[in-house]
């Protein structure tokens, strides 16, 4: 009779644990501009979610659209452009009801060189003693056509598009900049409030009504739809402590707006 119990009792056992959830995955394409936040924000949410496997991939808003339209097996995508994650829907490609602001981006002129002068702001591009200007590459990523924008709004296009070095990406311009490769770059307000790089260099704020406003959305995608983790990662996003860090980094809702500095 023991053994039967025991026998009975190991079965349930084998059982419940058969039918237990696996580790959730979830994957996560995000714009580059988040790179430098991004281990701080999943960090948070690592914290109360440990079951999940959150595996987050960095590049051009713009590149993540045709890779997502394309069948790239992410289930949640943090865009740098709004209009990328409502296109997704439209399309019938992601959940409109995950749609989530999570903020509003803005740029900055920025420099490692304490021999430029910023002072003028985008006027100062125009100078002899700029050499090489970096931006994002405005076919592809969102902070490079606020970029471009600017620039034209400014009157300064012409002038400086012949010294425009382009990066495949945000993250890839303010590498650009940091390293001294370019004189000067526009980049994400977000890398210059970053802690690993905040101090190094001078940056001057380009005023907001000089380019486009840089809504910031998330989405969860058709791959993600019927992941649990996908939606607890929304809800995340829409929590006071997600807000807590997109501040820090400079990633403000409209009502906000950056500090001059």
């Amino acid at each position: 009779m023991n053994k039967l119990v025991l026998l009975l009792l190991g079965a349930l056992l084998s059982a419940a644990a058969n039918a237990a959830p696996a580790t959730g995955a979830l994957t996560i394409a995000a714009a580059s501009d988040l790179s430098l936040c991004l281990d701080e924000l999943d960090g948070k949410f690592r914290q109360t979610h440990l079951d999940v496997d959150l595996k987050a991939s960095t590049g051009s808003s713009g590149n993540f659209l045709a890779q997502i339209r394309n069948g790239a097996p992410f289930d949640v995508f943090l865009s740098a452009d709004m209009s990328y994650p409502k296109e997704l829907v439209r399309a019938g490609l992601a959940d409109e009801s995950s749609l989530t602001l999570y903020a509003t981006g803005y740029i900055v002129l920025w420099t490692t060189n304490p021999a430029v002068d910023l002072s003028k702001g985008l006027a100062a591009l125009s100078g002899d003693s700029i050499k090489k200007i970096a931006i994002a590459n405005p076919d592809v990523a969102p902070y490079g056509r606020a970029a471009k924008a600017a620039l034209q709004t400014a009157g300064v296009w012409d002038a400086v598009k012949s010294k425009l070095v382009l990066g495949e990406n945000i993250a890839q311009t303010a590498q650009f900049v940091q390293s001294g490769n370019v004189d000067a770059g526009i980049v994400a307000l977000s890398f210059v409030k970053a802690p690993t790089i905040a101090g190094s260099g001078h940056y001057f704020p380009i005023p907001a009504n000089l380019y486009p406003t840089l809504e910031q959305g998330a989405v969860i995608t058709a791959k993600g739809k019927d992941n649990p983790a996908a939606k607890q990662y929304i809800e995340f996003l829409r929590s006071a402590e997600a807000r807590a860090v997109f501040d820090k980094y400079g990633f403000l809702l409209p009502v906000a707006a950056p500090a001059t500095h």
